[in-house]
């Protein structure tokens, strides 16, 4: 059995990892964290109203994570990490926190599931590897979408050849303006279109075009009034000249769309990188003009992508493909990084 923690009861913590993760027997959810104003202002500490409010706001929430999922409410990072009950850690905070925290827990001797992205630059996420392999710890970076049976679906169509030979793939993923103070518009916690749906689908596109995929178009576009990239657009090919072209925003009309255009028909459905459970997706298949509406399966990727972590912490060889798995996302988000500087 393992004891894993949570360590920072945020929205998705809530109400995406913890009902998955009770269906998991050989997990063991047994508390969650709230950082310390030390923690969260390392030092440059504000009025004590303001430190105040934030205690309380903190308090609040890990209240409400405890109210419904039981647990000890930790009262630092620090104090998850160096529990000596705890042996993972699941990591749900902003992209700019997860190098820094995910380092140590790993050299506390935790497993480690963190959300996507695992970090903000190759470099980073080289070094994550290396601290976890050295250790025999499990890293896995929490991108659930590639777990849903809707892609082995769509794969097994696209191998029938009921589309004929594919021309091009086209994922899109964006969604209407958030909140201001969210962290994806903050650069300082690692905000950006690129980092967050941009992530999903260089992700996607990776996986269709396989091991040989590059990037050779990248585009990243600000706006007015906002710090981070806020939309932008690629290509990515492979070595048998497969294209994909992606599409991603953080202030645009909601679109989570992927589109297969063959020589003999178009495949194009809805919802293939955010179906929750339960949800059975469709796609629409042309042919001749002809249109056919099929049901693609239903399922649970948030709990098949912590099921991987687990396989991930009992097998070596699992740690290590995914080890492989993680690095190569992010030599490709680095890739589109570099490329669309120039």
């Amino acid at each position: 059995m393992i004891n894993i923690a949570v360590l920072c009861p945020s929205e998705i913590a809530m109400r995406r990892f913890m009902p998955a993760m009770e269906y998991l027997p050989n997990l063991r959810y047994i508390g969650v964290g709230v950082n310390s104003i030390k923690e969260r202002y390392s030092g440059n500490l504000p009025d004590e109203s303001v430190i105040m409010e934030m205690l309380k706001a903190g308090n609040s929430k890990a209240k409400a994570f405890a109210d419904l999922y039981g647990g000890i409410i930790f009262k630092s990072y620090e104090e998850v990490i160096s529990s000596p009950e705890v042996d993972a850690v699941y990591i749900p905070l902003p992209p700019a926190l997860h190098y820094k925290w995910t380092e140590r827990s790993l050299k506390s001797g935790k497993h480690v599931l963190v959300e996507k992205p695992a970090t903000t630059a190759l470099a980073a996420t080289a070094d994550l590897i290396e601290a976890a392999r050295s250790n025999g710890l499990a890293l896995h970076e929490n991108y659930m979408f590639i777990f849903h049976d809707q892609l082995k679906e769509i794969n097994r169509i696209v191998r029938s050849g009921e589309l004929g030979e594919v021309r091009l793939y086209r994922i899109s993923f964006g969604f209407p303006l958030r909140a201001v103070n969210d962290f994806r518009y903050n650069r300082i916690l690692g905000g950006g279109a690129l980092l967050d749906a941009g992530g999903y689908t260089i992700k996607y596109a990776s996986y269709l075009l396989g091991e040989t995929a590059k990037v050779v178009y990248a585009r990243l576009n600000d706006l007015t009034g906002f710090e981070v990239d806020m939309y932008g657009s690629g290509v990515l090919v492979n070595d048998q000249g497969a294209t994909a072209q992606i599409a991603f925003g953080m202030d645009n009309e909601y679109k989570c769309e992927l589109e297969i255009w063959g020589s003999k028909g178009t495949l194009t459905t809805e919802r293939v990188l955010t179906a929750p459970s339960g949800f059975v997706p469709t796609a629409k298949i042309v042919k001749g003009g002809k249109e056919e509406i099929i049901t693609l399966p239903a399922d649970d990727a948030f709990k098949k992508s912590i099921k991987r972590f687990a396989e991930c912490i009992s097998d070596g060889q699992i740690r290590e493909s995914n080890y492989r798995i993680l690095k190569r996302q992010a030599e490709l988000v680095q890739m589109f990084m570099d490329l669309a500087k120039r």
